[in-house]
């Protein structure tokens, strides 16, 4: 009899159909999920088939009864949610999409942080003019606050804001939390004490370079003594793991006698060994370097308050005034002055009597001076390096030059585009000859990219970048002639009698060129 007992219910469960029973609750959720895709969520067990939305407030309540415990909807706003698919490429998703929300989670393991990170965003938004804005609570330990899609500019320098989805309201994310990460992690610090926070796992320490600003790492220097009574050179350094060093001024063999941790920047290629070398005695006055890692202390509720990810395509966020499982506690909308005083037990659903709304009415365009600096904050900060361009003509390959015109047939053919399946087959090839003959980097992205362009539909670029940088890690040959891979592209056979892979082409034809060359000269 024990295999038919039924699990116990939870909170969230029991109370989930009276909660949704509300005609207030209702009507405000279906309100505010219109033109959302929204998606019921089974007690964590399981999620309702994407795509969904709400047809009429009595879907929530229907839902329920087949037992939803929750509602998740999109940042993105959509002309009809039920058209999305999955095999879109982005320029067919921003022909159904009409817009998105400004909306920024709060994650973190400690209310009282949250509502500092709450404020100082408020108030960030305040100095940028957004006057209007909505706040609402998780439902466990965060906040929502959300900035219509009305709030933005409807173009910026003649591109649509609703096609810069996550771009932009990822750059204002990052942006905001630029602007309150010192203030925030300074309230913190006042809140509680560094044993405190040490205690939690809270306190993160990281030491910056003098030159770029940027955090280092941390690695091991070895102290080496020349033994040679003459000589007794001292030598520090990072390049050896041995026991024993050549002496740069006798050349005899240093014994390694300590080692130390310090820090050393991977950008301007510094470390604390060379800064402290940089300090003198000269004449008997000792002459200190002042530049050096300073030591920057953060609290990790600072680094995780803004949850990046979140901003993304197709993420689902609770929606208003659904249930948190864990907690059975509602996500209700509140206003900057409950912030101190909210405590979650005020999110009790069987205390809810007024509902209000989380959306606010805002005054449209009022976020164009928040957007604007946004993304000249994130252009002048960008982390990512401009890409190389490949402007070679050839590859040099251990003295044998490679043109594109010594590809073989099929890689010229697949290069041309896929106008049907095997896409992603077609894209192993590719990187599997380039990868092989060692092409450089920047020629494979450019190569990709424009082949990328010519499919019938373009392959997801965050899907390419880690292809791409998979084959470079992992070279391996293309599949040889005799594999059916090759059919596929319309290829019945090697391009010459007894050659097995398309690699064997490629060096051939540049032997040959080699050869011709010899001869002429």
């Amino acid at each position: 009899m024990e295999k038919f007992k039924k699990e116990p219910l939870n909170k969230a469960q029991v109370i989930a159909l009276s909660h949704y029973s509300r005609k207030d609750i209702q009507r405000e959720m279906f309100e505010f999920c219109k033109n959302r895709e929204t998606i019921a969520n089974f007690n964590n067990k399981f999620f309702a088939k994407r795509p969904d939305c709400f047809d009429y407030p009595s879907d929530i309540i229907n839902s329920a009864k087949k037992g939803a415990t929750s509602f998740h909807c999109s940042e993105e706003l959509w002309s009809n949610p039920l058209e999305i698919n999955t095999n879109m490429s982005k320029e067919q998703y921003n022909e159904i999409k009409i817009g998105w929300d400004l909306l920024i989670d709060i994650d973190s393991p400690y209310l009282d942080y949250g509502k500092i990170a709450a404020k100082l965003l408020i108030k960030a938004l305040k100095r940028h003019g957004v006057k209007n804005y909505g706040i609402k609570f998780s439902g466990s330990k965060g906040f929502h606050i959300i900035v219509p899609f009305k709030a933005f500019p409807k173009t910026v320098s003649e591109e649509k804001t609703k096609d810069k989805f996550p771009e932009w309201p990822r750059a204002i994310a990052e942006y905001l939390f630029n602007e309150i990460k010192d203030s925030m992690n300074q309230e913190i610090l006042r809140l509680s004490s560094k044993e405190k926070l040490s205690e939690k796992g809270e306190l993160k320490s990281e030491h910056l370079c003098p030159k770029c600003g940027k955090p280092t790492i941390q690695k091991k220097i070895g102290k080496y003594v020349c033994p040679d009574i003459k000589c007794k050179s001292t030598v520090e350094s990072m390049k050896s793991n041995r026991k024993e060093m050549l002496c740069p001024s006798c050349n005899g063999k240093m014994r390694r006698v300590s080692e130390r941790i310090i820090q050393f920047c991977e950008t301007c290629k510094i470390n604390t060994a060379q800064l402290e070398a940089k300090s003198s005695n000269i004449g008997g006055e000792k002459r200190i370097n002042k530049e050096k890692f300073t030591e920057e202390i953060t609290t990790k509720s600072t680094e995780d308050s803004v949850d990046f990810v979140l901003v993304a395509p197709r993420h689902l966020f609770r929606a208003p005034y659904s249930l948190h499982e864990k907690t059975a506690f509602a996500s209700i909308p509140i206003t900057e002055e409950q912030i101190d005083d909210f405590k979650p037990t005020d999110a009790d659903p069987l205390k809810i009597k007024e509902v209000k709304p989380f959306e606010p009415r805002v005054i449209p365009g009022e976020a164009k001076k928040l957007l604007a600096e946004s993304l000249e904050w994130i252009k002048e900060n960008s982390k990512e390096e401009p890409r190389k361009k490949w402007t070679g003509e050839s590859i040099d390959l251990k003295g044998l030059k490679i043109t594109e015109n010594m590809f073989p047939p099929v890689i010229e053919k697949i290069l041309k585009g896929i106008k049907r399946d095997g896409r992603k087959r077609a894209l192993s090839l590719l990187l599997s000859f380039f990868t092989s003959l060692e092409f450089p980097e920047e020629f494979i992205q450019e190569k990709i990219e424009k082949w990328n362009k010519k499919n019938y539909h373009p392959l997801k670029q965050g899907y390419i970048k880690s292809q791409i940088t998979w084959h470079i890690k992992n070279k391996r040959l293309p599949p040889n002639y005799d594999k059916p891979v090759y059919k596929e592209f319309g290829i019945r056979g090697p391009p010459e009698p007894g050659m097995k892979n398309p690699i064997n082409y490629t060096i051939k034809q540049a032997m040959r060129e080699k050869g011709r060359q010899k001869t002429n000269n």
